[in-house]
């Protein structure tokens, strides 16, 4: 019996969105006898309407609840109005589907997607009543584990996180709830546990391993503590796609949420090396579904979710080898129900009149590309390998097409980068609009223009050739803005920027190490949540954890590192070599590009794991 559900839903009636804690959504899952099964709580340290819109945990919660012995139910961050009526009223963190304390379940799980929600793990924690630190944790207590790509650098959480499950989660997540229930039969100790599952290929238990460092505060060295524990973790992936679980079936919220659609995930990985992106290297190799497993998939979405728009996911869509024959066979199935197709993550360089034409066929949706420069020099250097009139040839399309806004993203503080770079910006997109003009006034049709420029500050990121670099200081990044926002001349361009002081703290957090387990722990105590929502952020608070704990986060931000300088990520093996990055840091300051991998096979090690266009390439 649950002894919450009536204090519960009185909570209910004083926040401002209830929708996000009822649960009992179209396709979620309700098993009733928790007893003989295995129990994962699936944690987003976000609100509801953010994480509901995450592809991962939809896969995971629908693949999980298919085994007959185990049960997944999923958890949210309450927001701030929640949060108080939790604490007044002595309501730990409940699930979703069952409202059951978070606390009784056997694994408890997040997803790491971004820095700045950290501080919300811990919060999530404290509320369910779970010890913050791992050592604290006794026989008989949850045990916390954290997966997606944040997770790769645990470390900042390593005295918290019980262990981190680094790669894609079909097969390792099974494996590990097989352990957990042979364990639990046996009736193990906590500590046997985690020695059984740390021998499975992607799980990673930070306790098994001892940092020692240098008097100036670098990384001596990174060694097991214990024998028949790897040196070097190893990641796991999916080789292929067509043989493992495809989500054809997906909750549907009483609410509106960030992403209100359907997702259909075509491919993983990336064929292009931009040398900021740190997915780009994490997901290697590419690796494709099959258009007949997609068309299949894309009909039972339709069929269990009444949903009118459908999403293709992948990091770079317009490099799906099939993508016209996939579109032409999924305009079969949606026109006719008017299902809007949108494309996501769509290149300058492979924009064409016909993908424009087949995209509209039910709605025009709104145009977003990423040149992330300003200057060809700049594009060099990241190696986005786009050209100034690959974005001028699409805006044409695009307006030709009958679009008047077009969204372009772009980064401020990038290595190598230059007042010239920053100003290129704005005299790129006034080009855009320049473009619009020089349209006939017939096929303009008395229409005006808009083109919106959003920057984001460079964060260097793990795994990436700028995992070295240092990020440009808080008040420089101002200055960039500023410069920006002075050398945009015409009300048709709007400019949206991001907080320098969330990316400093995301730089600190993506390179830091264990010591700043301490900070978060701290930073929680005083009151930080929500860091990434601007109403919440409170750095003061931040500068004060840093203080009380003795770390100086400007040594994780603000410093150029060495090649040679052992890194707090070093002992994690994602398939792409630390040699290969380094070359790829060189050629960044000699500007010049690198191919991309359908191209010319550069050698970059992800080839090593199997499966992929790489391996096709290296057999060849």
């Amino acid at each position: 019996m649950n002894c919450y559900k009536s204090k519960f839903e009185a909570c209910l009636k004083k926040v401002q969105k209830p929708a996000r804690y009822i649960g009992n959504e179209f396709n979620s899952v309700h098993k009733d006898d928790f007893s003989n099964l295995v129990s994962f709580a699936f944690c987003f340290p976000d609100v509801y309407e953010v994480g509901m819109s995450h592809l991962g945990m939809k896969i995971l919660y629908q693949m999980m609840n298919e085994r007959e012995d185990t049960v997944c139910e999923r958890v949210f961050a309450p927001w701030v109005d929640m949060e108080d009526e939790l604490r007044k009223n002595g309501i730990p963190l409940l699930s979703l589907e069952s409202h059951l304390p978070v606390a009784d379940f056997d694994i408890v799980g997040f997803t790491l997607q971004y820095e700045m929600s950290y501080s919300n793990v811990l919060n999530m924690l404290d509320l369910a009543g779970i010890p913050l630190k791992s050592a604290d944790r006794g026989e008989g207590t949850a045990f916390v584990c954290a997966g997606g790509p944040c997770a790769y650098n645990g470390e900042p959480l390593a005295d918290i996180v019980d262990f981190f499950i680094l790669g894609e989660g079909e097969e390792v997540n099974n494996e590990i709830l097989d352990a957990y229930k042979v364990w639990k039969a046996q009736k193990g100790k906590r500590v046997e546990f985690l020695e059984q599952i740390s021998r499975i290929q992607g799980v990673y238990v930070p306790a098994f391993y001892d940092v020692e460092y240098n008097q100036d505060s670098t990384i001596k060295s990174i060694t097991p503590n214990r024998e028949g524990v790897p040196a070097k973790i190893k990641k796991r992936i999916i080789k292929e796609l067509d043989n493992t679980y495809i989500l054809d079936k997906m909750i549907v919220p009483f609410m509106d949420i960030v992403h209100d659609r359907m997702t259909l995930e075509i491919f993983r990985g990336c064929i292009r090396g931009c040398r900021f992106c740190q997915a780009g290297y994490l997901y290697r190799p590419v690796r494709e579904h099959s258009t007949q497993k997609l068309i299949d998939a894309a009909q039972k979405l339709i069929d269990s979710t009444g949903y009118e728009e459908m999403s293709l996911s992948s990091l770079s869509t317009s490099d799906f080898t099939c993508l016209h024959e996939l579109i032409d066979e999924l305009l079969k199935i949606t026109v006719d129900k008017r299902i809007n197709l949108s494309l996501p993550s769509l290149r300058v360089d492979n924009f064409s009149m016909e993908l424009m034409e087949k995209v509209q066929t039910v709605k025009k949706s709104g145009l977003t590309f990423a040149p992330e420069a300003g200057t060809q020099r700049l594009r060099d250097v990241i190696n986005k390998n786009v050209l100034e009139e690959d974005l001028l040839r699409t805006s044409r399309i695009a307006f030709e097409g009958g679009y008047n806004r077009i969204k372009l993203y772009f980064m401020i503080g990038l290595p190598t980068e230059t007042e010239e770079d920053v100003k290129g910006i704005a005299e790129l997109a006034q080009k855009v609009i320049d473009v619009f003009y020089s349209i006939p006034k017939e096929i303009r049709r008395g229409r005006s223009v808009t083109v919106t420029v959003s920057t984001s500050s460079f964060v260097p990121k793990p795994f990436t050739p700028f995992q070295w670099e240092p990020q440009n200081r808080i008040e420089t990044l101002i200055e960039k803005q500023k410069l920006l926002k002075d050398n945009i001349k015409t009300k048709s361009i709007s400019y949206n920027w991001h907080q320098s002081h969330v990316s400093f703290l995301e730089a600190v957090f993506a390179k830091g190490d264990r010591r700043l387990s301490d900070v978060l722990i701290a930073a929680q105590q005083k009151g930080c949540r929500f860091d990434g929502w601007d109403e919440h952020f409170e750095y003061e608070k931040w500068l004060e954890a840093f203080k009380d704990c003795g770390v100086d986060p400007e040594f994780y931000a603000y410093r150029k590192i060495d090649h040679a300088e052992i890194l707090p990520w070093d002992h994690i093996d994602i398939g792409v070599k630390k040699e290969y990055l380094m070359k790829e840091h060189d050629r960044a300051y000699e500007e010049v590009t690198t191919p991309s991998c359908r191209e010319k096979c550069m050698g970059c090690g992800a080839a090593s794991f199997g499966g992929g266009v790489c391996f096709e390439q290296n057999q060849a």
